[in-house]
């Protein structure tokens, strides 16, 4: 079983924020948490807003205290929004229930943690978020 290490958070954080870069994308913050909701590492570009670490965190947070991408939480809450709403009150308000958190599982479909992206429309997060895991080899669960 593969786990999520710093050097592994890292060039997930720089996959994503390449991303950024090249699409065009508004500044991001970046987190990414091991599969207990522990933060591994986090980055910030210059510009994003002060409390884009605390949104990308709620999103890949809530992502691995469901099972699935916050995509599918979205889709979720709209669906059952009592449902998610009890959630986000269990979870002390820490769940963004939108896209841009994404699960990181391994190469024997275990999932080993999440990421989380915030700073430009919620859809360019998850691109975001997404070609971060790309960047490292490990398979993305968007929702």
């Amino acid at each position: 079983m593969k786990l999520l290490t710093l050097a592994i958070a890292k060039t997930l954080i720089e996959g994503a924020l390449d991303a950024a870069s090249e699409f065009g994308f508004a500044p991001m913050a970046v987190v990414v948490l091991d599969s207990g909701g522990h933060i591994i590492a986090a980055e910030r570009q210059d510009g994003a807003s002060f409390h884009r670490i605390d949104v990308a965190r709620g999103k890949a947070y809530g992502g691995l205290a469901l099972g699935v991408g916050s995509r599918a939480i979205m889709a979720r809450a709209k669906e059952q929004a009592f449902f998610v709403a009890s959630v986000n009150g269990l979870l002390g308000g820490n769940l963004v229930p939108v896209p841009g958190g994404v699960l990181i599982a391994n190469d024997d479909k275990e999932v080993i943690g999440a990421i989380g992206v915030s700073g430009d429309s919620s859809d360019n997060d998850e691109i975001a978020a997404i070609r971060g895991i790309t960047a490292t080899g490990l398979t993305s669960i968007a929702g």
